[in-house]
């Protein structure tokens, strides 16, 4: 009778508990959703925007009132191709991706933006034990060393096709024989006119991004998602087996 008396008392006490943690997760929710929409009006409805996103408003703000996943996309596409060692990310901007999809599969990270404003936000927000964020000008400043893996992240239509030029050939002397880039990008928009103010050069297409990328590499893979008001491109290059190759191996 004891016995049956203290699990019905630890029950009462447990669904109490949770109902009170679940009313505190609904108001802090609700407080983080309304905080970070305001943070994106804050940065995004006047000018001048920044060269770099906040990814803390898509995870507390945009996710949850758009129903767009398409943020995600980006970590988990270049988390496929990521090889185990050092890891080189360009542009990395606030280095959400860089602590949240690639610091737990990767020896080291060395995260670099040319933004003193992104890589404070990355120190602040998105710092790891393996990740090093860098002030630099990929242009001009490509950290050295030789890596794995390189991620060019929605940075490469921030620059003109002669920088790109440039960039790729510092990114090829800088991997492995067996490294792989990665990377994404946004295709142009039907009337010409670019998503971003910043934004050098938008690409037509695949094959238009593709053409950047065969001179420098043996093997390259250029694909696309497609959503109502943006259309993604996404690339790995190598002149060794790229994800989903056929000597892929983590495929069949």
């Amino acid at each position: 009778m004891s016995a049956n008396h203290d699990s019905v008392r630890r029950g009462f006490v447990k669904a109490a508990a949770e109902f009170i943690f679940e009313i505190e997760c609904r108001l802090a929710k609700a407080w983080a959703s309304a905080a970070h929409g305001r943070l994106f009006k804050t940065q995004w409805g006047s000018p001048p925007t920044p060269e770099w996103f906040d990814h803390s408003i898509d995870l507390y703000y945009q996710w949850s009132n758009t129903n767009n996943s398409m943020w995600v996309e980006r970590g988990v596409f270049g988390g496929l191709a990521l090889k185990g060692g050092r890891v080189l990310e360009l542009s990395c901007g606030d280095g959400f991706n860089a602590k949240h999809f690639y610091s737990l599969r990767s020896k080291d990270i060395v995260a670099c933006d040319f933004d003193p404003t992104a890589i404070h936000a990355a120190n602040t927000k998105n710092s790891a034990d393996n990740v090093k964020f860098v002030l630099a000008d990929i242009r001009t400043q490509m950290p050295e060393g030789t890596f794995e893996n390189v991620v060019w992240d929605a940075a490469i239509e921030h620059f003109t096709p002669e920088e790109i030029e440039g960039i790729l050939s510092n990114i090829k002397s800088r991997l492995a024989p067996d490294g792989v880039l990665s990377g994404y990008t946004v295709v142009e928009k039907s009337d010409g006119s670019k998503h971003l103010h910043q934004h050098e050069y938008e690409f037509h297409d695949m094959a238009d991004l593709k053409r950047f990328l065969t001179p420098h590499f043996k093997n390259v893979r250029v694909f696309e998602t497609i959503y109502r008001d943006r259309h993604n491109l996404y690339f790995w290059a190598s002149d060794s087996v790229i994800p989903f190759g056929a000597d892929w191996a983590h495929g069949i």
